[in-house]
């Protein structure tokens, strides 16, 4: 086989198995055969093997991910977690070592790699004595956040972890990072307000706006690592509703803009025959006309989160927000129904 064609082969490889050859023992890391393979040593590159179950509002083409109300938060960019079994690990390193030899890598290219799995400094033979005691440990990226510099934060070696044991590091795994990929993953129908009167508004009339009861639903997301016993669930149930006017010649009632849910779960109150004269709990003056275009009411629900995880773990975490706009004409003549 020719070094070209060879190659080939390795990178080839290493795109159907999802991985770099830096990350499955540190090939191409430090020696004279780097530039000749895509390994990154800094770079986490296998795919987590975290799963994702949700419950709750089935999505549609107007849902989204909710924003993190937080601006010091923010989901973890990269972990570590348990993927190889010893046996495994040693089959797939060695694979690559046979790889890397024969594209004609140099000995001293993959010398520390097989001093730290195989002659003892500090694992003897990928500790394959060990196979069903622990687990090797892996850098894994966030893939939502990929091109977050925050990404490239776990960069140890691959570690192995006796099974039981704390892995006693940095950014491991456990139900505080599933919750908040989980978090991440918390994708909420779109804020469809009612909205009275529906059609038209009329300046300095008020125009109620309300959501009715049952209309959200919470959502629940689960997020685990098969075979570890570890899971969170995060729950997201709506708590109140943000109107902005899409315009500065406009009041919002109440004046804070903040429309609380009622006991019930509704927002606001529905409009009726007869409530001509009162003022809404939950709505909009517009104080100038919209000539002939609109103005656009953003109606952004906030969702509370909490979760709870294997162990008795759970908490709050940051609310999320979801924002919908309606397109709304104000016209100059007041017609009010009573």
């Amino acid at each position: 086989m020719t070094q070209r064609v060879a190659l080939v082969a390795l990178t080839a490889t290493m795109l159907f198995l999802g991985v770099d050859t830096a990350v499955a023992g540190g090939i191409g890391s430090n020696g004279e055969q780097a530039e000749q393979t895509s390994g990154d040593s800094s770079g986490p590159l296998l795919e987590s093997r975290v799963s994702f179950n949700v419950k709750g509002s089935a999505p549609s083409k107007d849902s989204g991910p909710i924003t993190s109300t937080a601006v010091d938060w923010e989901p973890p960019a990269c972990w570590y977690e348990p993927y190889w079994k010893a046996k495994d690990f040693k089959t797939y390193t060695e694979a690559n070592w046979s790889i890397y030899d024969s594209v004609g890598g140099a000995p001293a290219g993959v010398a520390d790699d097989k001093a730290r799995y195989k002659g003892g400094r500090p694992y003897k033979d990928f500790n394959v004595d060990k196979n069903d005691e622990g687990m090797w440990w892996v850098a894994v990226k966030n893939p939502k956040m990929e091109d977050d510099p925050a990404a490239g934060n776990c960069k140890r070696d691959p570690f192995w972890v006796d099974n039981g044991k704390d892995p006693g590091v940095p950014q491991a795994i456990d139900t505080e990072t599933l919750a908040g990929l989980a978090h991440q993953r918390t994708v909420v129908p779109p804020t469809e307000i009612s909205m009275a009167p529906n059609g038209r508004s009329t300046v300095n009339a008020p125009t109620w706006v309300w959501l009715d009861e049952g209309a959200f639903k919470p959502v629940s997301v689960t997020a685990s690592l098969p075979g570890t016993g570890l899971w969170a669930t995060t729950t997201a149930k709506p708590v109140s509703l943000h109107l902005d006017p899409g315009t500065a010649d406009a009041e919002t009632l109440p004046a804070s803009g903040e429309c609380l849910i009622n006991d019930d779960g509704s927002i606001g109150e529905p409009y009726a025959r007869g409530k001509g004269e009162r003022t809404p709990p939950c709505g909009v003056r517009y104080l100038r006309s919209s000539g002939d275009d609109t103005y656009g009411l953003e109606a952004t629900l906030t969702w509370e989160i909490t979760w709870e995880g294997a162990g008795g773990t759970g908490g709050d975490l940051p609310n999320g927000t979801f924002a919908t706009t309606t397109e709304v004409p104000v016209q100059e003549i007041q017609s009010v129904n009573r």
